[in-house]
């Protein structure tokens, strides 16, 4: 299935429906009051977050919804029926924006959330409601006010506990599959990953966390080069980002280098995402003589002055990943408790 997480669609909610002026016509009964019914309330459009959907791809082609309008009132007194409302169901995470104003409108952040994006119109009067002791047949109505009309964005940010950055080929895929059941593409050439991947790392304890992986970034991404840019929004609402690094990269580039290249590129993208808790981890310990991968990890961080924690695994031989994943399960309880 297609993966998108942007899209625009337009919402209107149903008109309300009209009065009636009408007046009683019974035999024996020569000068019947009025009774023209009330028109029905328009239908609303409502959002409604879905666990089970992780895409926006029902609305490629489908981008317009509209409530149902309420019904004409009718004489003897009787009111319009209400008009349906419509449901349009998103993934958890979507975050819904006024495209004219770029305003968020909101969240749904949880399953089964609802929100009402338009509102539908209000009934209109019948003349039924306009008589009084000095008018005894109004010939008055009112008509049902038009729905609300309006765009809306759509925009899908995954909800992970973790979320892993790098360059391509750093092993980011690699990872996920070996701490989790998801099974991205893993090949040894860059931006193999082409759409962000959710896994859910199982612990001993029945502890769990979701861990997210996002395309690589190369150079320039925040200003358009590569994929990383398009999909930075889905670590905003990490709890922790995981560096990955190549230890030893095989186009001879320098880790120190790779490491602020990142860094460059998600403080340009957002402060917010660049002062987020980050922990480095240096990949690929397997091609490496013993030893090794760890004084070449030290080196680079006294190069850089790092000062948070970092970890020296391989993905691809799962050694060094336990304690990490131990560790992760730690820092996601304690930012929950907080």
């Amino acid at each position: 299935m297609q993966f998108v997480d942007s899209i625009n669609i337009l919402v209107a909610g149903g008109d309300g429906g009209k009065g009636c002026i009408s007046f009683r016509r019974e035999k024996y009964i020569p000068r019947g009051g009025p009774d023209g019914g009330n028109g029905g309330d328009g239908g609303d459009v409502w959002l409604l977050a879905d666990e089970n959907l992780n895409s926006l791809v029902d609305y490629r082609f489908k981008k317009k919804f509209f409530a149902e309008s309420g019904q004409n009132g009718k004489s003897r007194d009787c009111t319009g029926r209400r008009g349906k409302d419509v449901v349009i169901k998103v993934p958890v995470g979507t975050r819904i924006l006024d495209v004219r104003t770029q305003a968020v409108i909101g969240d749904m952040t949880s399953h089964e959330q609802q929100l009402m994006i338009a509102k539908g119109g209000l009934r209109g009067l019948g003349n039924a409601c306009f008589k009084s002791s000095t008018n005894r047949s109004p010939r008055k109505k009112t008509n049902g006010s038009p729905g609300e009309i309006r765009e809306i964005g759509l925009e899908l940010m995954l909800l992970a506990d973790v979320g892993m950055v790098g360059l391509p080929n750093s092993g980011k895929s690699t990872f996920i599959c070996a701490v989790s059941s998801a099974r991205p593409k893993v090949g040894d050439y860059p931006f193999t990953t082409l759409i962000p991947t959710l896994g859910v790392v199982h612990l001993d304890n029945q502890q769990r966390f979701v861990i997210s992986d996002i395309p690589g970034l190369i150079e320039g991404a925040a200003n358009g080069s590569g994929l990383g840019l398009r999909f930075l929004k889905h670590l905003e609402r990490c709890r922790i980002l995981l560096h990955l690094v190549d230890l030893n990269p095989t186009d001879g580039s320098d880790p120190i280098n790779n490491i602020q290249i990142i860094i460059k590129e998600m403080t340009h993208y957002s402060e917010s995402l660049a002062i987020k808790a980050q922990w480095l981890v240096f990949n690929k310990n397997d091609l490496l003589k013993s030893g090794e991968g760890v004084s070449r990890a030290k080196s680079i961080l006294k190069d850089l002055n790092w000062t948070e924690k970092y970890y020296v695994v391989s993905a691809r031989r799962r050694e060094g990943l336990s304690v990490l994943c131990q560790d992760l399960m730690a820092f996601v309880n304690a930012q929950q408790k907080d």
